[in-house]
């Protein structure tokens, strides 16, 4: 999917919402788990209430690698049927050397056909390259992670007092641009995201940390948009959790609609003195 149809998206729901699809099984409706594929039970309920309100679905690979063969399974099944027009993203966070990079990367763009994938970026431009050559994918590298941990390297100062995921964000924009590259960068952090727009102006910000990690909307939304939108904000347990019943899909889709609202507020303040595009 490219940039512009992203934004077109974006605009048309007037969302930017990306579901988080991390079907813990120790979490789960007790009444699936009494079926074949609880996983994919599960995600097919929370896509058929979300899908009108979201433009993005971002499975975490840990939650389907943990369930073996039968959970590849269930990823392939959850893939098939989300709409071909939401931008998909494989929480994978790989990284390795060229050639184990780019045997990720068909697996993930040409066997599974996700739009992005997120990559960790420490061992440098050679592990990240690979997943950048594939026409049409994107790159979603990890620079500022919502969680706590993130204060133990994120932030360490390099040279001329230069923060890390500073450092990693401008290098990485000699590897790839505004049309296949995007960063992590957590809601949890809301103080740094007028730094992150001057480093980064054009790029796709994909926000994990809104709802049960504490994240605040309006304050992400205040320095983060740009005029193409340029966010993608992520909600996971806030979202798929949000009931343990029957009517867990319900309860799921008006803890989405809720989060939808605000965005749509937000966008239409935003179009009123912004010519997307």
């Amino acid at each position: 999917m490219k940039k512009k149809e992203l934004t077109e998206q974006i605009l048309a729901k007037k969302s930017f919402l990306c579901v988080g699809l991390d079907p813990d099984m120790s979490r789960l409706p007790k009444h699936l788990l009494e079926l074949d594929d609880p996983i994919f039970e599960f995600n097919r309920q929370i896509i058929e209430a979300t899908k009108d309100l979201c433009v993005a679905y971002k499975p975490n690979l840990a939650f389907y690698e943990s369930q073996g063969v039968k959970g590849w399974q269930s990823l392939e099944k959850t893939l098939e049927i989300i709409p071909g027009n939401i931008f998909t993203i494989a929480d994978a966070k790989r990284g390795d050397i060229g050639n184990t990079s780019r045997q990720y990367a068909k697996a993930f763009f040409e066997k599974l056909n996700f739009d992005a994938i997120t990559v960790a970026p420490y061992m440098g431009s050679d592990s990240v390259e690979p997943f950048l050559e594939f026409y049409g994918k994107w790159v979603i590298l990890l620079a500022l992670t919502s969680n706590k941990g993130s204060l133990d390297f994120q932030f360490a100062e390099q040279e001329k007092g230069e923060p890390l995921f500073e450092k990693v964000m401008k290098k990485a924009q000699t590897w790839g641009t505004s049309e296949n590259l995007m960063f992590v960068t957590g809601a949890t952090h809301p103080e740094k995201f007028a730094e992150i727009r001057r480093i980064a102006p054009a790029h796709f910000l994909l926000v994990p940390g809104i709802g049960a990690q504490g994240g605040n909307l309006s304050e992400v939304c205040r320095y983060g948009l740009n005029k193409e939108v340029g966010l993608l904000v992520n909600s996971s347990r806030g979202i798929i959790f949000a009931g343990d019943g029957v009517d867990f899909a319900e309860k799921a889709r008006a803890a989405a609609l809720q989060i939808q609202e605000q965005m749509a507020q937000v966008l239409t303040a935003f179009l009123r003195y912004t010519e997307p595009f």
